[in-house]
């Protein structure tokens, strides 16, 4: 029997008791008989709008006036996005002092590849309070520094702690090179402006001590006149080698502008090997190059990279002793980036020196003017590239160029 059913059947049912209870009216007993009577019918009653109530469809969900919930579910959705990919690496740390990833800048910095150790990193950033600070972590490609600030909220009701990592080394050798440059312009520029007229005046000078040597006039003891030519030449030899030292480091403070194009790796590392691969045969060791894969492609301007590697394969070349070898090579890594890496088998670079290999003046050798790895890191730059001094799985120096 369907609900509705019995639904008007205990209504008659009731109507019909109701009828014979008023025309009895008169005998108790017969209406206390239709009472009781009723009460199966009342029973049916009662489970048959139950069931009719439960078989209803429940009515639609009015949105409050003024909110669309597709556009907050759209909201919603577009802001996930944007933290999942934002440039920031984003940490949460519980009450635990645990923490972990929350968006893909996060987990590509913690993964093998990068951060040489995760667990240092993290433990750095549990300590961490709230105040902004750089923070330092090892990565194959050298120390790498990190603005880290940490704000604290709540989930849920349990307290967490949101960590912002932002990297900033390129940012930070950026602005360093930039300052390099505008000093290495002034001191230059200045220099310059009191070497030359000293070198100018020095073989003037010496030019007339000549003529009045030569000349009956002279007036000069013959020893006298000689300790003189030697001072004017030592004063111009020095001269003229330091306006040559000077302009070196002015070509460092005024590189041209990059002018980059699509380069074929290999064919760049053919005329490179052409330029110093038969120093290196010539004294018994070897330089090898290798792009993997072949066909390996970069938006460079090939005439500065090329001069940053010939400079970085000359270091090696003197850090090295006779049948010593080098290696280039080119490859892609995690996140498409293009490494090129020059590995030589020398004695390296003592730990006390590697923070002060890039800088202008700075150098270890005896006749060294500390130019050579500052023009790698210009050029480099100069190009959209990193370089970085990288420990060496053995002997020798590693240095990793990164686009």
């Amino acid at each position: 029997m369907g609900s509705r059913a019995g639904l008007w059947i205990a209504l008659a049912g009731m109507l019909a008791l109701a009828f014979g209870a008023g025309v009895l009216r008169d005998s108790p007993r017969l209406q206390v008989t239709c009472a009781l009577a009723a009460l199966p019918l009342l029973a049916l009653l009662w489970w048959c709008v139950e069931r009719l109530a439960r078989a209803r469809p429940a009515p639609p969900v009015v949105p409050e006036a003024g909110i669309d919930q597709r556009a907050l579910l759209d909201s919603a959705l577009a802001f996930e996005a944007r933290l999942e990919h934002a440039p920031i690496a984003l940490f949460s740390i519980d009450a635990a002092d645990s923490v972990a990833p929350l968006n893909a800048s996060a987990r590509k910095l913690v993964a093998p590849g990068r951060a040489l150790d995760a667990g240092a990193l993290y433990r750095q950033l549990a300590t961490q309070a709230g105040q902004r600070r750089l923070v330092e972590f090892e990565s194959e490609r050298g120390v790498e520094r990190a603005l880290a600030a940490v704000s604290m909220l709540t989930l849920h009701g349990a307290p967490q702690r949101l960590a912002a990592l932002m990297p900033v080394e390129s940012e930070l050798e950026a602005e360093a090179l930039k300052s390099w440059r505008q000093l290495v312009h002034v001191l230059t520029h200045e220099i310059m402006n009191s070497l030359t007229p000293i070198a100018s005046l020095s073989r003037t000078a010496r030019d007339l001590l000549d003529d009045a040597l030569d000349g009956s006039a002279a007036g000069l003891p013959p020893d006298v006149g000689a300790d003189l030519k030697t001072a004017l030449d030592a004063i111009n030899r020095r001269a003229d080698s330091l306006v040559d030292f000077v302009a070196s480091y002015r070509s460092l403070s005024n590189l041209p502008a990059a002018r980059p194009e699509r380069v074929a790796l290999a064919a760049l590392f053919d005329r490179v090997d052409a330029l110093v691969g038969p120093g290196w045969r010539a004294r018994g060791g070897d330089v090898t190059f290798a792009v993997q894969p072949a066909s390996l492609e970069l938006m460079v301007d090939p005439g500065q990279l090329e001069q940053a590697l010939i400079n970085l394969l000359k270091n090696a070349f003197e850090a090295t002793r006779a049948g010593g070898q080098a290696r280039v090579e080119a490859r892609l890594v995690r996140g498409s980036r293009l490494r090129i890496e020059v590995v030589d088998d020398g004695a390296g670079i003592p730990e006390a020196s590697v923070p002060h290999i890039f800088t202008p003046f700075y150098t270890t050798k005896k006749q060294g003017g500390g130019i050579g790895l500052a023009m790698v890191r210009h050029l480099v730059h100069a190009n959209g590239g990193t370089v970085r001094y990288a420990k060496s799985v053995g002997q020798g120096a590693r240095f990793v160029i990164g686009f």
